[in-house]
């Protein structure tokens, strides 16, 4: 399966349009998250991937919630937060939200590490995982090279150990990828990231 993924789009219309063109290739596209900014926009995120040729397996970012991101999600779009799914003949597991808690404030959508382990907890298998936060120490240091992944994302990618961990949210390692054991860990980005996976 040929597979579009990318996080952090933050309403950015030109990385939106390189995204619905590239999509025509596609047989599947993940969004990791971070659509919109602070709770807003989200509606007019989601009209900017409205050309999407694949269909779209999404979490929630911390900017914005599980609800709000279902309840504008595409036509096509199946979203994901402490659940599962088969597409393709792919198990994809998600897990939305930043995780640790943020110091952005109360419109961010945050995850404690114990309340992620305990919805990471529902995935005993998958080919992929998509969390918006990265895994403690693999692209996760912001500007000032503090670490800031989380360490319940890390030790499910242990257990689980999926062929990809896609994910975003810290926007100073976007492209930087790594290894957990089998697992190729990857922070996104907003521009067109590809993959085969066989199912």
């Amino acid at each position: 399966m040929k597979i579009l993924a990318f996080s952090d789009l933050h309403l950015n219309a030109n990385r939106a349009a390189d995204l619905v063109s590239a999509s025509a290739e596609a047989d599947l596209v993940i969004g990791a998250g971070d659509f919109c900014n602070v709770r807003m926009g989200l509606s007019d995120a989601m009209a900017l991937l409205s050309g999407l040729k694949a269909p779209m397996v999404a979490v929630p970012g911390n900017a914005e919630s599980a609800q709000e991101l279902r309840a504008a999600a595409l036509t096509g779009t199946t979203v994901l937060h402490g659940a599962g799914g088969c597409f393709g003949g792919l198990n994809i597991f998600g897990l939305g939200y930043g995780v640790p808690e943020t110091p952005f404030g109360s419109w961010s959508c945050d995850l404690s590490e114990s309340q992620a382990a305990q919805m990471l907890d529902a995935c005993k298998a998958a080919d992929i995982l998509i969390a918006h936060s990265p895994p403690k120490g693999i692209a996760d240091r912001t500007s000032d090279g503090v670490s800031v992944g989380s360490s319940a994302i890390r030790a499910a990618v242990e257990r689980i150990q999926p062929k990809l961990m896609l994910c975003g949210h810290v926007h100073d390692c976007w492209g930087e990828r790594g290894i957990i054991g089998v697992t190729e860990v990857i922070n996104l980005g907003p521009r067109p990231n590809w993959f085969e996976v066989q199912t």
